[in-house]
């Protein structure tokens, strides 16, 4: 059993722990990619004209993680009972403001240490992209040094508002139009964050910031807020074997019309 007095064992614990955010983000696209099956296709036609060695698989794959979070699960203390508190308009409105001022905020810390995209970068994304939201762009490589905690988060934890983001472990963050990265940089997170800046772009920070703020009072888990289950899901079809060829600008128009955020 690791110990956190032995020094080689914070090194693995460490490890460890980067290994299980790295199943998570994994586990949340295909938590997305399966929620839109859901809404797109009812139960009884996937059953019916389904792909069954596809089905079999996958059926097989979601239990067999069942049982092994399931018996993760039975070891993991309990926490203590909170209640979950029904915010006013007045609350939800400072939220807002503070999701928006940390955006704003993020991006005005990191932008001295930020580089634009790589032609490289460009060319991947381009088919996906419009090409001028690819060239404004800006990266930020903290290389193991972390996004800190901002401070409304405690405050919202005293309010009793629990199951909050944890910033400083998130893989990548968009701050407008500059994507930071606590660890090291992937395409598909890239992708991710890209779509952010889309949505950003679209609606507007304020409004950006609301529909998030809103998402997640409805569902109290920040990877059901809508915003992060369509970023999501066209991550995962970007990154599937054979890739999808399409426009983010499209999608986010479309979802944005019809109110689906």
């Amino acid at each position: 059993m690791y110990s956190y007095e032995n020094p080689e064992d914070r090194v693995l614990i460490v490890q460890m722990n980067s290994e299980l955010r790295h199943a998570q983000l994994e586990l949340l696209s295909a938590h997305c990619a399966t929620h839109q099956l859901g809404l797109h296709y009812s139960a009884d036609d996937l059953a019916r004209f389904g792909r069954r060695d596809v089905l079999r698989k996958s059926a097989e794959a979601a239990s067999a993680l069942n049982e092994f979070y399931s018996s993760l699960e039975k070891h993991i203390p309990e926490p203590a009972a909170t209640h979950c508190p029904v915010p006013t308009e007045e609350q939800i409105a400072q939220a807002v403001q503070w999701l928006s001022s940390c955006l704003r905020n993020g991006r005005e810390r990191y932008l001295p240490q930020s580089h634009a995209l790589s032609s490289q970068q460009i060319a991947t994304f381009s088919p996906y992209f419009p090409e001028p939201l690819l060239k404004c762009i800006r990266i930020a490589e903290l290389n193991g040094a972390r996004v800190p905690e901002p401070e409304f988060v405690a405050q919202a934890r005293a309010m009793g508002f629990t199951n909050l983001p944890d910033l400083p472990h998130m893989e990548s963050l968009t701050f407008i139009d500059l994507v930071v990265f606590n660890e090291r940089l992937t395409e598909r997170a890239l992708f991710h964050s890209l779509v952010h800046s889309v949505q950003i772009q679209a609606v507007g920070l304020e409004r950006y910031a609301e529909l998030w703020v809103r998402g997640f009072l409805r569902t109290r888990a920040h990877f059901t807020v809508r915003l992060e289950v369509h970023a999501f899901s066209l991550a995962s079809r970007f990154a599937r074997p054979v890739p999808e060829r399409f426009s983010v600008e499209d999608e986010v128009l479309r979802w944005a019309a019809d109110e689906r955020y």
